[in-house]
């Protein structure tokens, strides 16, 4: 069961709609952001929440995208988790932008926050909850994924992409993450 769930992105008001925060805006979408009241703790933003009978730890690492491994790995090792107790909600090249889909294991490519995960944890073996983010027609990916999204893919991520992930991932904690990686590999909203 998944106990842990890390939002990568990068801290501060001119990253906020920038293509590499697509994790923080989907958590900051979601019915429940209202209600959580964070603090600081693990090089992060820190909060648990309670699904059923069970304690969630959210983080929203604070080090940067590049170096979220450092935060990520403080509260893995604080907590005593297990690797098929997290999941790492992140930004994904190799989808098309409004896809989503979950994936347990897997190559890094060239995600810089997930190698820093892979050094930190010694394990590239989590669970993962990817967006689509498309990859630019220049060769320029740093200054894509630190560019902001355009009105319009904002409002197509809240009002389809979001939603949809949202039930997908509360549905991952009441039935169980087995599966997910079959089930919801690559989901393409309406």
């Amino acid at each position: 069961m998944i106990r842990l769930c890390a939002f990568l992105g990068n801290q501060g008001q001119e990253y906020r709609y920038h293509r590499h925060n697509v994790a923080w805006l989907f958590l900051d979408s979601m019915r429940i952001a209202s209600e959580l009241r964070w603090s600081s703790k693990f090089k992060g933003a820190f909060t648990q929440i309670e699904l059923g009978s069970t304690i969630i730890y959210f983080l929203k690492p604070h080090t940067f995208v590049n170096l979220s491994g450092e935060s990520v790995g403080e509260a893995v090792h604080f907590y005593k988790l297990g690797l098929d107790e997290i999941l790492i909600v992140h930004d994904e090249l190799e989808m098309p932008f409004g896809a989503f889909g979950y994936k347990f294991s897997g190559g890094l490519g060239g995600h810089n926050g997930l190698r820093s995960l892979e050094k930190h944890l010694g394990t590239r073996d989590f669970w993962r909850l990817r967006f689509g983010i498309g990859r630019p027609e220049h060769d320029d990916v740093a200054g894509y994924v630190l560019s902001p999204f355009n009105p319009e893919q904002l409002e197509v991520l809240n009002k389809k992409v979001f939603p949809l992930a949202e039930r997908t991932f509360y549905e991952l904690f009441y039935e169980g993450i087995e599966g997910f990686d079959v089930r919801y590999k690559k989901v393409l909203p309406p």
